[in-house]
C-alpha cells in the first residue's frame, strides 16, 4: 500500500512504524472473512481493511470525524486478522496508533468521555474496584441493568501456599480486576505451581499491565503502569526468578509487548526487553510438566475450551491448552468458529454492549453445541462475560488440574 504521511507524523517513531505497517498491506481482503464485526455488520469500514484505510487517511492529513472514531471504537482488537493475513500486517499496533491520533482530534460527548475516563481510572485500582464489586455483589438487584450482568457471583479464594519453600521461583502478575472478579484463579495457579516445586514471588507494588489505557488511546499512561511493574518485579528478576507467569491471556499479550512499547525509553528499554523474554503463559510452563498433571477429581471430563483471542491470535499459542487438556484425560467437545471473539475484549463489553452481546450469543451456541459439562477459558474477561449468560460453569482451565499423587517435590 502506497502512503504519503504528513511530514510531522512521518518524522516520528510512531509515524515510521505506521508507515511500515501500512506498506505491508496488499489489499487482499483475506481479513474480512475472519473479522467478527464485519461478519455482524457487513460494512467494510468495520473490517480490518476498511479501518486501515481510515487510519491511513488520518495519517496523511485528512481530518477524522465522529464516524472514523465510531468504526475504530467498534474494533475488538481481537487480532484474528493478523492470524489470517498472508502479509503479516501488524494490525493491532496500527489500530493503537490510529485510536490515539483520533482520540486527540475528535472530541467525545461528555457522557462518553466520562465513561471512558471512569474505566481508565477505576479498573486499574485493585482495592477500590474490589470494594465496589463486593458492594455490587451484596446489592446486585439495585445495580443498573446495564452493569448487573458484569457482576459475577462471589467465590471463596483458597489460601496461598507458603513462601520460600522451593529453589525454583517465578513471579506472577496478579492483575487489577482479576483478584476481585474471580479470587480463585491466582492462588489456584500458585498452589498448582507449588505442587510442582515452583514458588511464586508476590509483588504487591505491581498492578495493571497497561492494556486498558493502551487500547483506549492513552499509551503514555500505559507506559507509566509498565514502569511501575518493571520496578516492582526487578529485584526478584535480579535474584533469579525464572519467569513471569501471567494467567490472564489479555494481560499476557500486553506484557509480552513491553519491549516494543518501551523501546524508546532509555531507562527502561533493556529492562522491558528482559521482562518480555521472561513472560510466559502458564501453558508454556506446564507443557514441560505434562507427565505430572491429571484432571482434578471434582471436575467433569467433557469440556469445551474457549480459546481467548489474546491467547491464539495475540500470543500465537492457539491449540496448546486444548492439546494439553486432551492428553491428560479431558474430552474436548468440538467448537465451531473457535477463532472468533466472544465479545468481551477488555472494556468492549461495556463500551459496545449490543455488539458484545451478539458475539457472546454466537460463541455460547458454538461452545455448547457438543453438550459439554463445563466451559474452560484462559482470560478473566472471557470467563466473566461468558459466565454471565451461560447455564453451565465457566472456569479458568488451571482450576481443572492437579498434580498426580506421589509426584510432589
Amino acid at each position: 500500500m502506497q502512503t504519503w504521511l504528513r511530514d510531522d507524523i512521518q518524522q516520528t517513531a510512531q509515524g515510521q512504524e505506521a508507515d511500515r505497517i501500512l506498506r505491508s498491506c496488499t489489499h487482499c481482503g483475506f481479513c474480512l472473512a475472519t473479522c467478527p464485526t464485519y461478519q455482524l455488520l457487513g460494512d467494510e469500514r468495520d473490517s480490518p481493511r476498511g479501518r486501515i484505510y481510515l487510519i491511513k487517511q488520518v495519517l496523511e492529513g485528512r481530518e477524522p470525524s465522529a464516524q472514523t472514531q465510531l468504526h475504530l471504537d467498534r474494533c475488538l482488537t481481537c487480532r484474528a486478522c493478523e492470524t489470517t493475513c498472508p502479509s503479516g500486517v501488524q494490525y493491532g499496533r496500527l489500530a493503537d496508533i490510529g485510536r490515539e491520533l483520533v482520540e486527540q482530534q475528535v472530541p467525545r460527548s461528555r457522557a462518553a468521555g466520562l465513561q471512558r475516563l471512569t474505566l481508565r481510572w477505576l479498573l486499574p485500582r485493585r482495592r477500590l474496584f474490589g470494594a465496589l464489586l463486593r458492594l455490587g455483589q451484596q446489592f446486585q438487584p439495585l445495580v443498573p441493568s446495564a452493569l448487573r450482568d458484569k457482576i459475577p457471583p462471589r467465590r471463596q479464594a483458597p489460601a496461598w501456599p507458603a513462601d520460600g519453600r522451593h529453589r525454583r521461583q517465578v513471579l506472577m502478575l496478579e492483575g487489577c480486576v482479576q483478584p476481585a472478579m474471580d479470587p480463585v484463579i491466582n492462588p489456584q495457579t500458585a498452589r498448582l505451581l507449588d505442587q510442582l516445586g515452583i514458588g511464586v514471588v508476590r509483588t504487591p507494588a505491581s498492578g495493571c499491565c497497561g492494556a486498558i489505557d493502551q487500547h483506549l488511546g492513552h499509551p503514555e499512561t500505559a507506559r507509566q503502569r509498565i514502569r511501575r511493574n518493571i520496578d516492582a518485579w526487578w529485584p526478584a528478576i535480579e535474584a533469579g526468578a525464572e519467569a513471569i507467569i501471567v494467567n490472564a491471556s489479555g494481560c499476557g499479550v500486553q506484557v509480552k509487548d513491553y519491549a516494543h512499547l518501551m523501546a524508546d525509553d532509555p531507562k527502561y528499554a533493556d529492562k522491558a526487553e528482559r521482562v518480555t523474554t521472561l513472560c510466559k503463559d502458564p501453558v508454556e510452563l506446564l507443557l514441560e510438566e505434562e507427565a505430572r498433571l491429571e484432571p482434578a477429581p471434582d471436575m467433569p471430563r467433557a469440556i469445551a475450551f474457549q480459546s481467548p483471542c489474546t491467547l491464539q491470535h495475540g500470543q500465537k499459542l492457539g491449540g496448546r491448552v486444548e492439546a494439553l487438556l486432551s492428553r491428560i484425560g479431558f474430552s474436548l467437545t468440538p467448537v465451531a468458529d473457535a477463532h472468533l471473539c466472544c465479545g468481551s475484549a477488555g472494556t468492549y463489553s461495556v463500551l459496545q454492549p449490543e455488539l458484545s452481546r451478539r458475539l457472546r450469543q454466537n460463541k455460547l451456541a458454538n461452545l455448547k453445541a457438543g453438550s459439554p459439562a463445563l466451559i474452560a477459558s484462559a482470560n478473566i474477561g472471557c470467563i466473566t462475560h461468558l459466565g454471565a449468560a451461560a447455564d453451565i460453569p465457566v472456569r479458568h482451565w488451571l482450576e481443572l488440574l492437579q498434580v498426580k499423587d506421589g509426584t510432589n517435590p
